[in-house]
Order: C-alpha cells, then sequence, then structure tokens
C-alpha cells in the first residue's frame, strides 16, 4: 500500500502571521495536532505542532527562570534563544519547526511508518514537487492496517 492511498489530501495549512492563540483556536476548530506554515506562494517554511502552541503558554515562574538559566548554560547560546522564543511568541513564525519528517505519495506505507517510528513524530508530510500533496498520521497508518 503507498502513501498516496491513506494521506489527507486537503492539508489545513497556517500562515507565518498568524497569531498563535488563533492557531490554538483552528486545531481545537478542526480537529488537529499539527500543521503546515505556508507564505503567500503557496511555499513550505515549516510546521507547528501542539507542542509548540503549549511551549508558549509556560508562565515565567521561578523554577521555568531557573531551567531557562541552565538551558542557557547546557543548551547553548543558538537552542537557548530558540527556546527563549518560544516562550514569548505570539506568531506562528516564532513557533514553527523546520525540522519535520517528508515522504513521496509514492512511498510505501510500511516505510513512511518505519520512519514515523524511527523519528518519534506523529506526522509525516507527502511532498510532490516540492509542494504538500498530503498529510499522514499515525491514525492513518492504523486504519490502513485495520482496513487491510
Amino acid at each position: 500500500m503507498l502513501v498516496k492511498e491513506i494521506m489527507s489530501k486537503k492539508v489545513i495549512t497556517v500562515k507565518p502571521g498568524m497569531s498563535v492563540h488563533e492557531a490554538a483556536e483552528l486545531f481545537i476548530a478542526k480537529g488537529i495536532s499539527a500543521a503546515p506554515v505556508v507564505d503567500k506562494s503557496g511555499k513550505l517554511l515549516g510546521i507547528i505542532q501542539e507542542r509548540g502552541v503549549i511551549f508558549q503558554d509556560k508562565k515565567a515562574h521561578l523554577p521555568t527562570v531557573v531551567a531557562i538559566a541552565m538551558g542557557f548554560i547546557t543548551l547553548g547560546v543558538k537552542r537557548f534563544e530558540d527556546e527563549l522564543k518560544k516562550i514569548t511568541a505570539s506568531k506562528v513564525l516564532d513557533i514553527l519547526e523546520k525540522d519535520f519528517l517528508t515522504v513521496s505519495p509514492e512511498a510505501t506505507v510500511e516505510d513512511a511508518a518505519t520512519l514515523m517510528i524511527e523519528k518519534d513524530s506523529y506526522y509525516c508530510l507527502a511532498m510532490e514537487d516540492g509542494r504538500i500533496a498530503g498529510i499522514v498520521t499515525k491514525r492513518d497508518i492504523i486504519r490502513a492496517i485495520a482496513h487491510a
């Protein structure tokens, strides 16, 4: 079975200028946990996930401040700045992730499942000619197994 047979073709995307609050509302309204971020021309910039939205809602109490300070020491400057940016984010652009999984729609479901398990990811974007063709989630794979 191929990815194109189980992927969701109607992919809900968000714009980089959308507020994090609006993205959270969209996630709830559409029952999704991640969304690709695309610019005006449809170019894929990254993806946002629930964890980015949740991370942004952290409260800056003493343990968090201490963790941030320790993070500076243990994470290094670049990662520390990225984490701090997520906490203070107000726009989707501030929490988008550029490291995400992609497969071809022609890939096998087994290959997509293996990749998702190895990388501990709930979703995988199906890309074709540099464009989003669909999205596959672990639930899609389970559904395919159940109907096989």
